[in-house]
């Protein structure tokens, strides 16, 4: 599904074109562990398990689909860290939502890997025990 330019990005970024789009649905590769976890939480936004399975490390990658409709409701990403050691990089973010008209929020510490000059999705911690 293309979304037109002028549209703003679920990940906080003002144009979806030029901000996840451009890793979704042009195929250009994130540079950073930080751009790939915004590009996922986006993809999580639009359903797209594809890009989702292809941005999992294999693994780690589950089978069962990533995208099932729970009638919830993306509404906004915080990052609150990057790091990154060679290639290997962590991104701490916080995930705000809403599901049957209750907010959530899910804080997590994601683990990334680049291999072959691309990064992938490992594994995360959730540090507030959810």
């Amino acid at each position: 599904m293309k979304t037109t330019a002028s549209a703003a990005c679920p990940c906080g970024g003002k144009d979806y074109a030029a901000c996840c789009g451009r890793y979704i649905d042009d195929g250009e590769l994130p540079q950073t562990a930080e751009q790939l976890m915004r590009s996922r939480y986006t993809a999580y936004t639009r359903r797209d398990e594809a890009y989702l399975k292809h941005t999992w490390h294999p693994e780690t990658r589950p089978a069962e689909d990533l995208t099932q409709d729970d009638g919830g409701k993306w509404l906004g990403l915080e990052v609150r860290r990057h790091e990154q050691d060679g290639d290997s990089a962590i991104v701490e973010f916080v995930a705000r939502y809403k599901v049957g008209g209750r907010a959530h929020r899910m804080h997590e510490v994601s683990r990334f890997r680049r291999e072959g000059g691309k990064w992938f999705y490992v594994d995360g911690s959730f540090p507030e025990g959810r």
